[in-house]
């Protein structure tokens, strides 16, 4: 890949949130490393928006020096301060040398994940019939964050044949604790569990919030430290070939 040329395809700026925790910090850097096995033709680099370095200020200047391009794919679930504040900011002092793509969420594909880490639980046995089920994600001040999670929601419903009541760790409401508390005092009274489908990307501090919420299971995160999931790879590749197509004929993208 040279530097300059007007084929060159734009770099792949994966951008998540950042996390102090280790396993977190695997599971991001695991799911870049699927992204790159997948698409070894791209130049994938790693960014955040908090917490960790590097910023993807700096790592987007980086990709557009010299007459190159990038695509900010945000590794977050929806949209929120982050996207519209801090990515739109870094994109923005690039003119048309880079774009944002969209979070990765909704997507059906994350329904059928969330599903899948339900029947993990209780080792592999799953649901029980009885069982309450709540949604658990970061939560964001903008409304259309909570509007996207509820999409998830639905979509986790009629997939699972039963009620999902979203829940929020910061920025909007029900809180996780209240939407646990309010399942106990629902239809299934203290008979059956409440089940917390964590709709968070990584371990970290807002998942190790909703373990303390008072579930009696929660699931893993979309994210693991261990091997990339082939849906979380194929959305990521996905955002960026669609956010790749606005930035015209200055950059090639190689499918």
């Amino acid at each position: 890949m040279t530097k300059g040329t007007i084929d060159m395809a734009p770099v792949l700026v994966g951008t998540s949130h950042g996390t102090d925790d280790a396993a977190g910090r695997a599971a991001v850097r695991t799911l870049l490393d699927g992204v790159r096995a997948a698409r070894p033709d791209l130049d994938v680099r790693e960014a955040f928006v908090d917490v960790q370095t590097p910023e993807v200020d700096d790592v987007l200047a980086t990709a557009v020096a010299d007459g190159g391009s990038g695509v900010v794919v945000p590794l977050l679930l929806s949209t929120g301060f982050h996207v519209r504040h801090d990515i739109a900011r870094a994109v923005s002092a690039h003119g048309d040398a880079a774009v944002a793509a969209g979070p990765l969420g909704p997507d059906p594909r994350l329904v059928d994940l969330l599903a899948d880490r339900l029947a993990e639980t209780d080792g592999g046995a799953g649901l029980r019939p009885d069982d309450a089920v709540v949604l658990a994600a970061a939560g964001s001040s903008v409304p259309a964050a909570a509007i996207a999670v509820e999409e998830v929601a639905a979509g986790l419903a009629a997939r699972l044949g039963r009620p999902v009541r979203p829940s929020y760790g910061a920025g909007a409401e029900p809180r996780v604790p209240a939407a646990i508390a309010a399942e106990r005092a629902g239809p299934f009274g203290t008979a059956g569990r409440v089940v917390v489908a964590s709709y968070l990307l990584a371990p970290g501090y807002f998942h190790d919030r909703v373990l303390e919420a008072g579930a009696d299971v929660v699931t893993a995160p979309l994210a693991l430290p261990d091997a990339p999931d082939d849906r979380l790879v194929r959305i990521i590749i996905d955002r960026y070939e669609a956010a790749a197509e606005r930035l015209g004929p200055r950059a090639g993208v190689p499918r």
